[in-house]
């Protein structure tokens, strides 16, 4: 995803008076923002950088979504709807059969030692932003057994 991409889409949201996605695309691109310029990279934004704010954002609505209280129906459905403009950008991840196959296939000397930390430790570098670490984790542990 690049970050001129984001930016067409909030005029977009901004044009057609549509609140919700303005507001969720306007705070994805400050988080853009924000990371590259801790990162030193203000004025050339990559595309894999971007993609990575979009998946940490996308988790933290997710965490609010899990977390908010069943009484609060207003706080869901606002929760709701960002979560599902963010996830229109965010890059497509692997399901657990797909980083199974993945691992097979690249990390087999690895997994045959059958210690979780030393795969994990290969893994993770080579797997961020295509696969939540969370189904990395399930499927090392899986292996290990």
């Amino acid at each position: 995803m690049e970050l001129e991409v984001l930016r067409k889409d909030m005029v977009a949201a901004m044009k057609a008076k549509d609140k919700v996605t303005k507001e969720a695309v306007s705070s994805l691109i400050s988080a853009v923002k924000k990371v590259a310029i801790d990162e030193g990279c203000r004025d050339e934004i990559k595309g894999d950088l971007v993609d990575r704010v979009i998946l940490k954002e996308l988790k933290t609505v997710k965490e609010q979504l899990d977390t908010c209280p069943e009484s609060r129906e207003d706080l869901k459905a606002e929760y709701q709807a960002r979560y599902d403009v963010i996830a229109k950008y965010a890059p497509k991840q692997m399901d657990a059969a797909e980083v199974k196959t993945y691992l097979e296939e690249k990390f087999a000397d690895v997994i045959a030692t059958k210690n979780k930390g030393q795969i994990m430790k290969a893994v993770m570098a080579d797997m961020k932003g295509k696969a939540d670490g969370k189904v990395i984790n399930q499927v090392v542990a899986e292996l290990c057994k």
